[in-house]
């Protein structure tokens, strides 16, 4: 896993990305988040969702049971791109290309053989994407769905983008959807795995 963060630390194999790349801890977690893409802010915190929408993100883990600094220590952050897009001319961040989500899949796809994930958690559209097709939030959040992503079956929670842009997950029906997506991860087994203080300290 070290080995692995440092070659994806060293890739430039996205011209118009803006480094350096944002990683997660190389932690062994039967859970793996996925998140769209770093934003500005994350390459200088050096780790992902360290901004805005990362503080909304975590308020909803931190009801369920674990801290900020606890989930980063206990469950794997990944992201469909790693590297900083750049700005959208007309606004927010640029949606990263499908040659540059394609050339960023095999850093993914190592992590999936690595950890073998019981859960993953896509947060946002594009993430969520890549492992089921969502033409709405509301068609695919609030639910477990089972997944078979990169050649390993599992089961995968969407959740919404915790953008401070949304209004999804701050009004109906999304507001219920998030809810009911929190309750199912709450109650999901690797989630009470990597609760349980005694399954780390062994």
């Amino acid at each position: 896993m070290r080995e692995h963060l440092a070659a994806l630390a060293n890739c430039h194999r996205c011209s118009a990305m803006t480094g350096p790349v944002v990683t997660g801890n190389p932690v062994l977690s039967p859970i793996l988040l996925i998140g769209q893409a770093p934003g500005d802010k994350e390459g200088g915190f050096g780790k992902s969702f360290a901004w805005t929408a990362g503080k909304t993100l975590f308020k909803w883990f931190d009801r369920i049971g674990l801290n900020e600094e606890t989930f980063r220590q206990r469950v794997y952050m990944a992201a469909v791109c790693r590297c900083f897009p750049g700005k959208n001319p007309k606004g927010g961040d640029r949606v990263p290309s499908l040659a540059e989500i394609d050339k960023c899949a095999g850093w993914l796809q190592a992590e999936i053989d690595f950890l073998k994930p019981d859960l993953i958690l896509p947060v946002g559209k594009l993430a969520i994407s890549q492992l089921m097709p969502v033409k709405r939030l509301n068609d695919v959040i609030g639910k477990l769905h089972s997944v078979n992503f990169h050649g390993h079956c599992s089961e995968a929670l969407p959740l919404p983008h915790p953008s401070g842009a949304s209004t999804w997950y701050r009004t109906e029906p999304g507001l219920g959807l998030l809810e009911s997506a929190l309750t199912i991860l709450q109650n999901h087994p690797a989630w009470q795995q990597i609760c349980n203080e005694s399954y780390y300290s062994s």
